[in-house]
């Protein structure tokens, strides 16, 4: 590293589209850290959000952008065993959290109530060099390009929505609610379990649903409660709600049938202004699922590895660092479902 200083994405205070390129210092590293050199950073639906202050999280300003990324180690601390400069990772998000809490003994770190990720509760990957807790890395494929392992963390999203807390099985009926990235990852995911899948956006939503349909996904703009109600007209087995606003819950509750599931994995800061009887009635079990764990980015990591969940589909675009303004606005506009950044030549 020829310089102490860095560009950086750069998400500076609460206001609407207060991001901007700006020098940053190089980070030092603790000693069971690493620095680890980015080569592709995935733009994630919350990105945009705290581009145009739509969250519904606190945000630890000013905080660089950017948790889906992968690169190459450029320096380990001195506690750090098992990794060496050069080699090939990809990181998880669970950047800060209570190694005493009861529920990272269990291996849920994901669920402390401690926990910060990157880009929102510390500095994310949006730039060249970032600190990495080593206990967080995992081992990069060769086969897996950087700009595809950019997108392990979405699909770990998707993984736990769909096929922890979603429980589908072979031959269910699904209908996931958002046709955003990680709703079609999750419809992927459903079809990868057998599931016949429908997936619900708007007209302006076509396509991305036309995405979606290369994963074996029938699109649906309208009439949802035909395709919901097809053989014995109780609904389907399945929602997940990757949209997170208050009316798509009431859909999934509309649509479901007794016994079924939902799958809450959007984020919505709207109250819901609707009763939950629903679930009282049918006996429908709501689940929300949030981030991921260790197991579940190794399984992720070998499903894209083997080409088993193939996320070229999804990929817009890779544009460099100097020009994630372009980058965002194509991905908020809805002209494509996922864009990569990777950091301008040195």
């Amino acid at each position: 590293m020829s310089s102490t200083l860095q560009t950086a994405v750069v998400n500076f205070a609460p206001q609407p589209h207060s991001v901007a390129l700006r020098e940053v210092a190089v980070p030092e590293i603790g000693p069971e850290d690493v620095l680890l050199e980015v080569a592709a950073v995935g733009v994630c639906g919350s990105d945009l959000h705290q581009w145009t202050a739509e969250h519904s999280w606190p945000v630890n300003y000013p905080v660089i952008l950017g948790h889906e990324f992968a690169g190459t180690v450029a320096k380990v601390g001195e506690r750090v065993s098992g990794w060496r400069p050069g080699e090939r990772a990809v990181s998880e998000t669970a950047a800060v959290i209570d190694a005493d809490s009861p529920l990272t003994r269990q291996g849920l770190y994901n669920l402390d109530p401690g926990r910060k990720g990157f880009g929102y509760g510390v500095n994310g990957a949006m730039t060249r060099f970032v600190r990495v807790p080593s206990r967080i890395l995992h081992r990069l494929p060769e086969q897996l390009s950087f700009e595809k392992a950019g997108l392990t963390e979405p699909c770990c999203v998707a993984y736990n929505a769909v096929v922890l807390n979603g429980n589908v099985k072979p031959g269910d009926r699904i209908v996931v609610l958002g046709p955003g990235p990680i709703g079609i990852l999750c419809a992927a995911m459903a079809r990868l379990q057998g599931a016949t899948v429908a997936i619900v956006g708007l007209e302006r939503d076509r396509v991305r649903l036309e995405v979606a349909r290369q994963y074996g996904c029938e699109p649906v703009v309208e009439g949802l409660e035909a395709w919901a109600r097809e053989g014995d007209g109780l609904g389907v087995d399945g929602v997940v709600d990757a949209a997170g606003i208050s009316p798509t819950l009431k859909t999934a509750m509309e649509i479901v049938r007794p016994n079924g599931w939902i799958s809450k994995v959007g984020w919505g800061k709207a109250p819901c202004n609707f009763s939950l009887d629903p679930l009282v009635q049918k006996n429908v079990t709501l689940k929300g699922s949030f981030s991921h764990n260790w197991p579940i980015w190794e399984r992720v990591i070998r499903l894209l590895a083997t080409g088993t969940l193939d996320v070229s589909k999804v990929i817009g675009g890779v544009w460099p660092l100097s020009e994630w303004h372009t980058a965002f606005e194509e991905m908020h506009s809805g002209k494509i479902v996922k864009a990569v950044l990777k950091p301008d030549p040195a």
